[in-house]
């Protein structure tokens, strides 16, 4: 009886693995007219799914073998991914309609792949990464060339499969690299082997791999180069998706496994991290410049951000970890309501992509208008709102652990960054309108005036988002 694992900190996942097939079930049985129940059962299982993560929360506790852990930081972190799934959802509602989508695996490849992160995050094992990782992966190859009649999602579909194989490939070998040196793959292990008190030249490599692995899935210069092809070619709410769940796992187990097991050896990776902050800032803000279609134009825009939340990472103090999961948060907002927007720009139930359509939308559709301005000065880092605060608490806490130079690239490729954002907002207040979009769909309308409305309420109530990132970098540092 004493082997029996205590199943109780993995119940979010468990429910959401059963509820996963139960929806396989139904779909097959009812077909084509299950897509909108399954979706809307998937909102109602994330809902609760909040409520039991936020409930079997335990400092440390660890189970199954220590292939698996629950504590602050890994309860915080299910909770951003739980909320950006939601928000995708009821972004896929209307998009369904409009698209004719009726494939009932759409919400639940979906809900696969937040199992996968789920599963990451919790994870206290090199093996069990791996799993949770291409659990997530295999979902995220299908949903992006989901519109297989579509070229551009099926071209998407290739080249983040052929690509995140690769990544994929690099991970498993600095896995293997790292414990051939350690002799072990957990976390609780390595954290005291005596390897990493040696210059050992093989760990070392294994770990570079590692990084390597990990920058391709959140988007880093130079693991980039599928961002802006995928983003414009894949269903939209996908991409919305893929802009910041995955981004956040991902991000997540970086703190874990750099801030966990791999704390003592800080001056090896802390290099390497500092070089992806500059290169994806840099790289971001510029190449973004140019862009003419809205969607390239946000995955450019993720790439930057991703190098101001790499500044927290770099950091390696308890305030470093804070400001970049803070970040993450404010992050998800913003991103869910721009790509909310995105998927209201419909002209005779057809969907456009381009910057120049928003030209007079502050005539036609004034508080569509507002509300993506408030998201794209926000997006800038224009105080008071929290994308300001946001950038804020990184940079210090870059300042404070002496990395003032990665502190001022970030400030300048900020000022960078601001103009293509406010280029947005000057297309919709000073151009001249083309056409007039369709009606708003309320879901759409519903997600976007909600992220709009909290980047401004942080100003006056801040304290339950900082709250929750105190308690959860504060897990990381407690040994």
């Amino acid at each position: 009886m004493n082997n029996i694992p205590n199943v109780i900190p993995a119940l979010p996942e468990i429910l959401l693995c059963v509820s996963c097939v139960v929806f396989l079930m139904l779909g097959v049985f009812q077909s084509k007219k299950s897509m909108r129940l399954i979706s809307y059962l998937s909102i109602a299982v994330l809902f609760v799914l909040i409520l039991i993560v936020y409930i079997t929360n335990v400092d440390n506790k660890i189970t199954f073998s220590g292939l698996f852990i629950v504590n602050d930081f890994t309860s915080f972190s299910k909770i951003m991914i739980i909320i950006a799934t939601i928000l995708t959802l009821i972004l896929v509602l209307p998009w369904s309609y409009h698209e004719n989508v009726k494939r009932f695996e759409f919400p639940i490849l979906i809900l696969f792949s937040t199992l996968g992160m789920m599963m990451m995050i919790s994870a206290n094992d090199l093996i069990s990464i791996y799993v949770g990782l291409e659990l997530q992966s295999l979902s995220l190859y299908v949903l992006a060339s989901f519109k297989k009649d579509d070229n551009r999602s099926a071209e998407s579909g290739v080249k983040y499969f052929i690509l995140g194989a690769l990544a994929s490939g690099l991970l498993l070998y600095g896995f293997s690299l790292i414990y051939g040196f350690t002799g072990t793959t957990s976390f609780s292990v390595l954290s005291t082997s005596p390897a990493l008190n040696k210059e050992n030249v093989g760990l070392i490599i294994g770990i570079v791999f590692v990084l390597s692995g990990f920058a391709f899935k959140i988007s880093a210069v130079p693991f980039h180069m599928w961002t802006p092809d995928v983003y414009e070619g894949a269903p939209t709410p996908v991409t919305a998706f893929f802009s910041v769940a995955p981004k956040i796992a991902s991000l997540c187990l970086f703190l874990r496994l750099l801030y966990g097991p791999f704390y003592e050896i800080i001056f090896q990776w802390q290099q390497i991290i500092f070089v992806l902050s500059i290169a994806s800032m840099l790289w971001g803000s510029i190449a973004a410049i140019a862009q003419q279609n809205i969607k390239r134009l946000m995955a450019y825009s993720s790439i930057g951000h991703v190098g101001y939340a790499l500044v927290g990472l770099a950091s390696a103090t308890q305030e470093g970890a804070r400001g970049m999961l803070y970040y993450m948060l404010i992050y998800l907002i913003m991103n869910m309501g721009s790509f909310a927007v995105i998927l209201s720009m419909k002209i005779k139930q057809r969907y456009v992509e381009e910057i120049a359509d928003l030209s007079g939308l502050s005539k036609s559709k004034p508080i569509m208008a507002f509300s993506l301005s408030l998201l794209m000065f926000s997006m800038a880092g224009i105080p008071p709102l929290a994308g300001f605060f946001g950038k804020y608490f990184i940079f210090i806490a870059a300042i404070e652990s002496g990395l003032i130079p990665l502190a001022i690239i970030g400030v300048l490729s900020s000022v960078i960054g601001a103009f293509y954002y406010l280029r947005i907002i000057k297309v919709m207040y000073f151009d001249d309108a083309s056409e007039v979009f369709d009606k708003l769909d309320f879901s759409t309308g519903f997600v976007m005036l909600i992220s709009a409305l909290l980047v401004v309420l942080f100003i006056f109530v801040p304290e339950p988002m900082l709250s929750g990132a105190d308690s959860a970098a504060l897990a990381l540092f407690i040994r």
